[in-house]
């Protein structure tokens, strides 16, 4: 068992979910691996510390009848005898109806579609940590995965040799994510991977880099030249903005 996998299937251990198979790989792994050990000794003490007592505030005895008391004060009472002139309260509730549609919708929109593709790289991520599923041009030469892809995407991704900064190209393979079928580059970073996911990208604004963690893995993402990024790893979020930034200066 990878290091990868142990920390795709740590909270199913820990809640007694796996099989018998799975919780002995893990605790085999457990006894042979310090790093996963620690990791493991932390989510304890922190599920340990969740149900802590101290952790639970008992309001005090009374504060119910002050709440109540505050609450019916005459001065709030005349608020709510205040009457509002029809005319406008259908304006405000038109008004209301207005900012619901151009503004907070959008905004629930753009956050559901980044979390729905978010969940969608770390399945892909986590699926290609399987055995015989990381590639399927193994190869560090860019100019043998890219011609790769000719003819089965609707695009040509841009695929950056960095081996000789640290960041090994493994090779790449069709995925699926955003609904549709993307390339994902597939590069090594000591014992760990990382995959790059691409795909067009309807706008035609770039974005700047953004941040996320999913199970333990960072994510970041950005939007350039009408294409999408999104990089995946369980690097530390330092290397994996450092592999970021190479492929956006390579690209530039």
């Amino acid at each position: 068992m990878t290091c990868s996998e142990f920390r795709t299937l740590l909270h199913g251990y820990m809640d007694g979910e796996l099989d018998l198979v799975r919780n002995v790989d893990i605790e085999e792994h457990l006894r042979t691996c310090d790093a996963c050990s620690q990791v493991y000794q932390a989510q304890l003490a922190l599920r340990s510390a969740l149900k802590s007592d101290e952790l639970y505030f008992r309001a005090p005895a009374g504060l119910e009848r002050k709440v109540r008391m505050a609450t019916e004060r005459p001065e709030r009472k005349s608020w709510r005898r205040l009457q509002v002139p029809g005319w406008m309260g259908a304006a405000l509730a038109a008004a209301a109806v207005v900012a619901l549609a151009f503004f907070v919708l959008p905004m629930f929109s753009r956050r559901s579609q980044t979390e729905r593709i978010a969940q969608d790289v770390l399945s892909a991520h986590v699926r290609s940590l399987m055995p015989g599923h990381l590639t399927d041009v193994p190869s560090s030469e860019n100019h043998t995965v890219k011609p790769w892809f000719a003819g089965k995407l609707d695009f040509s991704p841009p695929v950056v040799d960095l081996g000789a900064e640290g960041f090994e190209l493994v090779g790449g393979r069709l995925d699926y994510a955003a609904d549709r079928p993307v390339a994902a580059l597939v590069y090594r970073r000591g014992k760990h991977f990382i995959n790059l996911f691409v795909w067009p990208s309807a706008s035609a604004h770039d974005s700047a880099e953004a941040a996320a963690v999913r199970q333990g893995y960072n994510v970041l993402f950005w939007t350039r030249g009408r294409t999408n990024f999104w990089a995946i790893s369980d690097v530390n979020r330092a290397e994996l903005r450092q592999f970021t930034a190479l492929v956006r200066a390579r690209l530039s």
